[in-house]
């Protein structure tokens, strides 16, 4: 592992931060939350807020304590990699947790309700009855929208609208619900699924009441005033067009004529939009309660947001590769038989290509509370603004080779004293990281982010 890297970086989903292991439940907490949802890194001997570098004594009797904590408090068994890194005259102890195939784990002192904790954000959140019981389905290897719904008949499902939505593509046949698992064998008596009450159930919003999509259209950059709102309650295939048409008909698009030709160009790609409407509506978490799909337009962007954390195992970084799992098997199949996913996991990639080849920042794909939300930048971004002396500041940096305080101040030509509030301003706007042991830590290092910057 390189230290320097991870020092780097700031605490996240897969990174925490610990003095050491005078408080041992906030670092179990942690490990739990890590091997039950993407996995992670935790650094002890390093402050969470401050990022001060302060080691660890005896890192051999830390180690040891570590491993039977773990091992004494933890169900299932979970053995994460426990490393000692040197760091000048003292170590690290760093503790890699891989995602695990026998979560959920949990806790002992707390139980199997209680003591199971997934990561979001950079917190380790109690997990409700409702990622337990994905847990248990994952544990199984089903999904939520596979598991029949045995009160109910063959007649719950509206065959006509299925068909309607199957027009141009074949004729739709009663065999076929069967084989799109939009109904299910159970016990010699066929049964829906419940993605097929999600998508053509009779009565879905009796027994999905959080199944539509909320649109609004607002007058600045916050939901303080709107211009323009809509509830959408149609069944998924239709929603996600009338959404599509509430977003073409509140966003602008300019007109261009190119001999005798003319072209339309949209604030936001319009097949990037659509990309992320059906990736919502395939990945939403339909056992959450209380949160709808949500489409909200501002005067600079554009979010889409649906409920339900990235599925157990799978980060941000990894889906922007291509990496992909389906929450929604049963929605997904009969999304890609009607031709609205081409191939799994390219939809994300598709959002990316489109942005940028319209010459628009990259959307952002982030995890905010339990749910998952895209944003589209309407206009490039401007990269912050410095003056000349803070631009001298960032010529001498390098993102893999930091600088000291006397060094950048010899380039510059100012005094140690002058640089370190202009250093501080730097990296309270994000654009230098700073790793030391100490604030009058002497041998402290300076390194640039690799952010665009603009000069005055």
């Amino acid at each position: 592992m390189n230290l320097l890297e991870v020092l780097k970086q700031a605490e996240g989903k897969s990174l925490e931060f610990k003095r050491d292991l005078s408080s041992p439940d906030g670092v179990l907490k942690a490990i739990v939350a890590f091997s039950n949802t993407s996995g992670g890194i935790i650094l002890l001997g390093v402050e969470d807020k401050s990022k001060l570098v302060r080691g660890i004594p005896d890192p051999l009797a830390l180690e040891e304590r570590l491993a039977n904590l773990i091992s004494d408090c933890i169900s299932p068994i979970l053995i994460p990699e426990i490393e000692i890194l040197p760091w000048r005259k003292t170590h690290i102890v760093a503790v890699r947790i891989y995602p695990s195939s026998t979560r959920p784990h949990f806790l002992k002192s707390l139980g199997p309700d209680r003591g199971v904790f997934i990561r979001v954000g950079s917190t380790n959140r109690r997990a409700d009855q409702t990622f337990i019981d994905e847990f248990k389905r994952q544990a199984r290897n089903e999904t939520f929208d596979e598991q029949p719904m045995l009160e109910l008949s063959s007649e719950a499902i509206d065959f006509r609208a299925a068909s309607e939505c199957f027009k141009s593509i074949r004729q739709l046949k009663s065999a076929d619900l069967k084989t799109l698992k939009l109904m299910t064998l159970h016990q010699g008596r066929s049964v829906p699924t419940t993605g097929g009450i999600l998508l053509f159930g009779f009565e879905r919003e009796k027994y999905f009441p959080d199944a539509w999509i909320q649109v609004g259209r607002f007058t600045g950059t916050d939901r303080s005033r709107f211009m323009d709102t809509a509830e959408i309650r149609r069944y998924p295939v239709q929603a996600i067009e009338e959404a599509f048409s509430f977003i073409k008909r509140n966003t602008s698009h300019e007109i261009k004529i190119e001999e005798l030709r003319h072209t339309d160009t949209w604030t936001y790609p319009l097949i990037a939009i659509r990309e992320a409407l059906i990736n919502a509506v395939v990945h939403a978490d339909y056992a959450q309660q209380g949160a709808p799909i949500r489409i909200a337009i501002y005067t600079d962007r554009l979010e889409v947001e649906n409920p339900g954390l990235l599925p157990f195992g799978i980060t941000i970084d990894e889906i922007q590769q291509g990496l992909s799992k389906l929450r929604n098997r049963v929605i997904g199949r009969v999304f890609h038989a009607l031709g609205m996913i081409e191939q799994w996991g390219s939809g994300i990639q598709r959002m990316i290509s489109a942005c940028k080849e319209a010459g628009l920042d990259p959307p952002r794909f982030e995890e905010i509370g339990t749910s998952f939300r895209v944003t589209f930048f309407g206009a490039q971004k401007r990269s912050p603004t410095v003056d000349a002396v803070d631009q001298k500041i960032l010529d001498t940096l390098s993102v893999k080779e930091g600088k000291s305080t006397k060094t950048i101040a010899e380039y510059v030509g100012l005094t140690t004293r002058a640089i370190r509030p202009r250093l501080r301003a730097l990296i309270e706007r994000g654009l230098v990281v700073e790793i030391g042991s100490s604030p009058q830590d002497p041998r402290r290092l300076y390194f640039l982010r690799s952010e665009g910057i603009q000069t005055a």
